[in-house]
């Protein structure tokens, strides 16, 4: 299975095309975008820790809740990533991603002045159109700023976002979500009288309001890369490469939803586990977890990503396809254990490594779609990556296992089993499709490379 990589690994670039950026400003703007991932991901999963008040105030059950938090959302994040995906390969990228910043920011303070079931689901809904416009634009943007020996990284430490924002959420909103319950009802200007939990979306929405403007720092990079060719790709062209490469993209991006599955149904369930489960208040597994969360989770995904550039570096062409498998499996061991241990801080201990390994693969599925795509349809074939990857991770994950506790056990307190069945049944699938996927992902980056003029510096180097 191993293959010489065609000068994707060597960080050479055709004569005529422009130096990558100084890389202390590469960096810079790797920084920025992370940040920006963080405050998406502060705003998406705030809502897993704020499961029993909001149950309580809008009356709704396990699997209306899992509509806020997974489906309701997930929808419109994953459909208008794909027209905002073919916007980001002709327009200003940094100009998309401010304005969406900016947007699923005011939303989210529109989530602290729902009443009702149905206000709360509008709101996810517009976070979800927000968010729609980053990964897109900062997959290609990173593609611009970086070689292609230092994308795996890049893409990993980009990845952390996931980790550190929603570490951060479970942190913040475990002290907030404290915090504000010491009182029952608040009451600010213009607003009037809202719930503890509606003050914490208050809390956690409005920075970004402003850090919006941090994007206007961030230079457009020159799109480079093979025949870039026209400003804008015709729809049929990139549908014919998704044809001609539909055994790769299958087994890839099928696979990664998988994992998405698993992750984001997890993460929106553990906290409630640790509730009903062990007893622990809000605020306790909040900090525990979010600890965990975020550095474990940053760990993993910048791991994975370093450990597919090193694989890239010796040759093998599916290195970002073969860290999916491997890790896919070595979670299965702590995955399940963490889940039946009886004493909650030995469950603890043995999710930092689940979360370690559930997170390794997350930052290589984009660095490896970049890496067998022409320039012009990164956003794009990152936008449908996406669009498998979140419609079946974030809109079914956390349905799935609410739907498992509500209609199959029939029990709260059944939400462990629920969590066991959709994790287990997702990584064993997702590491057969990544090993199915090794042969097609190999000829796919060959066809990529062989396009490229015969007497180009790429070419020379990879021959």
């Amino acid at each position: 299975m191993r293959s010489i990589v065609k000068g994707i690994g060597v960080g050479v670039r055709a004569p005529h095309e422009a130096p990558y950026p100084r890389p202390a400003y590469a960096w810079y703007v790797l920084g920025v975008l992370t940040l920006v991932y963080v405050f998406s991901f502060v705003d998406r999963q705030i809502l897993n820790l704020l499961v029993g008040p909001i149950r309580r105030d809008l009356r709704i059950t396990d699997t209306q809740m899992s509509l806020l938090s997974g489906f309701g959302f997930a929808v419109f994040y994953a459909f208008f990533g794909l027209p905002l995906g073919r916007i980001a390969d002709s327009r200003s990228r940094r100009g998309l991603i401010a304005g969406g910043f900016a947007l699923w920011s005011l939303f989210s303070v529109g989530c602290g002045l729902a009443g009702r079931f149905w206000h709360l689901l509008l709101m996810r809904m517009g976070i979800g159109v927000g968010e729609a416009t980053l990964s897109p634009s900062a997959y290609s943007l990173i593609t611009d700023y970086f070689p292609p020996h230092r994308r795996g990284t890049a893409q990993g430490i980009y990845g952390m976002g996931i980790y550190f924002g929603s570490g951060a959420a479970l942190i913040l909103g475990g002290l907030a979500t404290g915090w504000a319950s010491g009182r029952p009802d608040w009451f600010l200007p213009v607003v009037g009288h809202i719930r503890s939990w509606q003050m914490v979306f208050f809390l956690v929405g409005t920075p970004g309001l402003l850090l919006a403007l941090l994007m206007f720092t961030v230079a457009e990079p020159v799109r480079r890369g093979l025949h870039t060719g026209d400003a804008s790709v015709p729809l049929r062209d990139v549908f014919a490469f998704l044809k001609r490469n539909r055994s790769t993209f299958f087994c890839h991006n099928c696979g990664f939803a998988l994992l998405y599955f698993s992750a984001y149904g997890s993460a929106a369930w553990i906290p409630t586990f640790f509730i009903r489960h062990h007893h622990w208040s809000a605020a306790q597994i909040g900090q525990a977890y979010g600890a965990i969360y975020a550095t474990f989770g940053a760990l993993g995904v910048a791991s994975g990503g370093w450990a597919a550039d090193r694989l890239l570096k010796r040759g093998y062409a599916d290195a970002c396809m073969r860290v999916a498998m491997l890790v896919s499996w070595l979670w299965i061991p702590t995955g399940v254990a963490w889940l039946l241990v009886p004493d909650p801080r030995l469950a603890l201990v043995l999710l930092a490594p689940t979360v370690f390994l559930v997170a390794a693969p997350l930052g290589v599925g984009p660095a490896a779609i970049m890496q067998i795509t022409p320039p012009r349809m990164r956003s794009q074939t990152g936008a449908i990556y996406l669009f498998v990857a979140n419609l079946i991770g974030l809109g079914v994950g956390p349905t799935a296992v609410a739907l498992l506790t509500d209609y199959v056990f029939r029990d709260d307190g059944r939400v462990g089993s629920s969590l066991l069945i959709v994790s287990l049944a997702a990584h064993v699938l997702a590491g057969l499709l990544f090993w199915g996927g090794l042969k097609p992902y190999v000829r796919s980056e060959e066809r990529m490379y062989d396009r490229i003029p015969a007497g180009s510096a790429i070419a020379a180097a990879g021959r």
